[in-house]
């Protein structure tokens, strides 16, 4: 017979579950009154979020990328920061210092720390790759461990605790490309296109009139947490998993189940942290969706976002004109699915 407490957590389990289901439509209701169109941008970036991961967001100036991310924080109840990336910015002015301070009561000078703008639920990192690598290198402690060390102390940061940052594919002078270190931290590299006609002409009427949106709180922070660990939990058939790891090893040259593109147009592979956000991000969108266990259709949804950061091209590759999405695309097609039924 099963315990008390085991009945009490399936029973909590359950409630979170159904809490999820109800709050996903009220979420992304709540998101389509401030953001038209850009749908499938919306799910990868709540794919992201309910699996507590980071985010990189590509995209030319003027697609509401900021004001996506502080809708989100805002319906989320987290508090948000926003932090400008310029070539002069400093690591302690993102992770904090500290100072001199004299206290009052004691006449006695002491060292007081203040906390920078990472200490939050929501950090955009704005034009992150405006900055020199010296800065940029202040995020990767505290994407990684949730953590940040100033002057050999440990401090932890707020949680949940997510980074979101953006770049501009079309400028390119001064800027300072991720470290692919760096660029491994984030699940998804999420591309953000322009609208159609019609999205846009809807964009332009909303944003020239007087009125104000006031979004409405769906979930918390404490929320967010337990569908973290629902996330984790929605079972994944060893076939499924495995075809996972194959389309992150194909893409590796020199590996032998690499296809001859790869070994022709590509200078470095995904690694394991690939196979490891395919199968997270592919049992949150499961989830998201009603399901309680992963398909391989799952994992290509998530592919192309998981994996186009983390496949870097050689120079025969810009001399043949094949980019990474033409690169994904035959790794999709040439990596055979279980014969299982599973997708």
């Amino acid at each position: 017979m099963q315990s008390e407490l085991e009945i009490q957590s399936i029973s909590s389990e359950k409630e979170a579950l159904e809490k999820l289901q109800d709050g996903r439509e009220k979420l992304l209701r709540e998101i389509r009154r401030v953001i038209v169109g850009q749908d499938a941008v919306i799910e990868q970036l709540l794919i992201v979020l309910f699996s507590g991961s980071h985010c990189l967001i590509t995209g030319a100036p003027g697609l509401a990328k900021t004001r996506l991310i502080r809708s989100i924080a805002q319906i989320l109840d987290l508090q948000f920061k926003r932090i400008q990336f310029t070539p002069d910015l400093m690591p302690s002015d993102i992770i904090g210092t500290e100072i001199i301070d004299e206290n009052r009561v004691s006449g006695h000078r002491e060292m007081r720390f203040i906390p920078g703008p990472v200490f939050t639920g929501i950090l955009l990192a704005d034009e992150i790759n405006r900055t020199p690598p010296k800065t940029q290198a202040a995020l990767l402690e505290a994407m990684e461990e949730k953590q940040v060390t100033v002057a050999g102390e440990v401090r932890l940061l707020p949680s949940p605790f997510y980074v979101f940052a953006t770049q501009n594919p079309i400028e390119l002078e001064g800027t300072y490309p991720l470290p692919e270190a760096q660029l491994d931290r984030f699940m998804f590299n999420i591309l953000i296109d322009y609208l159609n006609e019609d999205e846009e002409l809807e964009v332009v009427t909303r944003t020239t009139t007087a009125q104000q949106v006031e979004l409405q709180h769906v979930f918390t922070g404490d929320d967010m947490l337990e569908f973290m660990r629902l996330v984790r939990m929605v079972p994944v058939a060893e076939p499924v998993a495995r075809y996972a790891v194959q389309l992150a090893q194909s893409s590796r040259p020199g590996f032998p189940r690499a296809h001859a593109s790869i070994q022709k147009w590509v200078s470095w592979g995904a690694g394991t942290r690939a196979s490891q956000n395919l199968i997270l991000a592919a049992k949150a969108r499961a989830l998201l969706r009603g399901h309680y266990h992963v398909s391989c259709a799952d994992i290509r949804a998530v592919a192309a976002s998981t994996l186009r950061h983390r496949i870097l091209t050689n120079f025969r590759a810009e001399a043949d004109r094949v980019s990474v999405e033409n690169i994904i695309e035959q790794l999709l097609g040439s990596t055979p699915e279980p014969r299982s039924g599973l997708s």
